[in-house]
């Protein structure tokens, strides 16, 4: 259970007693409060994330949705209340952390394999193990580029594919990913896009995803997780079924037209409040 010291200011704020999610939640937030420079930006924020869904979060500029994540993940710490996992705390939690800045994600003075092996290194993995595990991934990404190479002598694509892949090394319980497409051509997004539905199809992975793109938020999402501006609420949750694997094909669609309207919708209805 991750609980933080409560600010003096918050001192006389009673803590009501823990409720669980539905049945099927993977990550429970409960009361979740942060504030930067004496202003709230989440104030008593409750929400429950699916356990095997990928959730899109987006929302108004500023309304702290890389924040979120973050704070869930453990990055940026809160002033108070209770995030568990399955109902476990953090440290109990395998998670994968893509971020949208890959060239300082990736350590330089690594090769890019070892960058990608990094976490099952710290794990205590055997050499062995961890041999089978960067075959498994260089498959299932399909890795054509040479993996020797140390990552300033990659593209932006294979560096990001990199850090993907090092994301997955550990199989983790809980993807995060902040932006993952924002400094990536079309083509390569394409791709990234495709290969993570492949890991999510095949693994079931909890995945959270922050995107400024309404139609990749929409396009890879299971739930859409719609904010308001600070201090951020959930504005709505809006459920999006088409089957996987998604193509191009399904940006025309009907159902992905209409989960798409209807985002955006809300995100206008928000931003002019």
């Amino acid at each position: 259970m991750t609980t933080v010291l409560t600010p003096a200011r918050h001192a006389d704020v009673p803590v009501p007693p823990f409720r669980p999610g539905p049945p099927g939640t993977h990550i429970t937030i409960r009361g979740l409060t942060k504030y930067f420079a004496g202003w709230p930006l989440y104030e008593n924020f409750d929400l429950d994330i699916p356990k095997g869904k990928i959730v899109s979060v987006f929302g108004p500029n500023g309304c702290g949705k890389s924040t979120l994540i973050n704070m869930i993940a453990g990055l940026i710490p809160i002033d108070r209340g209770e995030i568990l996992f399955d109902g476990k705390s953090l440290k109990d939690t395998r998670i994968g952390y893509v971020f949208q800045n890959y060239r300082e994600a990736m350590f330089p003075w690594m090769r890019t394999i070892d960058n990608i092996a990094y976490p099952l290194l710290l794990e205590g993995r055997s050499k062995a193990e961890v041999d089978r595990r960067m075959a498994e991934l260089v498959a299932s990404f399909d890795v054509k580029f040479d993996l020797n190479r140390y990552p300033y002598e990659l593209s932006g694509g294979q560096q990001q594919t990199a850090s993907i892949m090092r994301a997955l090394a550990p199989r983790p319980e809980v993807l995060f990913l902040d932006e993952p497409f924002s400094a990536l051509d079309f083509e390569m997004t394409l791709f990234i896009r495709e290969k993570l539905q492949e890991v999510f199809m095949q693994t079931g992975t909890t995945m959270l995803l922050v995107s400024h793109d309404l139609e990749e938020a929409v396009y890879l999402a299971d739930q859409i997780l719609l904010l308001t501006k600070r201090p951020t609420r959930v504005a709505e949750i809006l459920d999006y079924g088409d089957a996987r694997p998604r193509t191009v094909e399904t940006l025309s669609q009907a159902s992905f037209v209409a989960a798409k309207r209807q985002s955006l919708e809300i995100f206008q209805r928000e931003v002019r409040r």
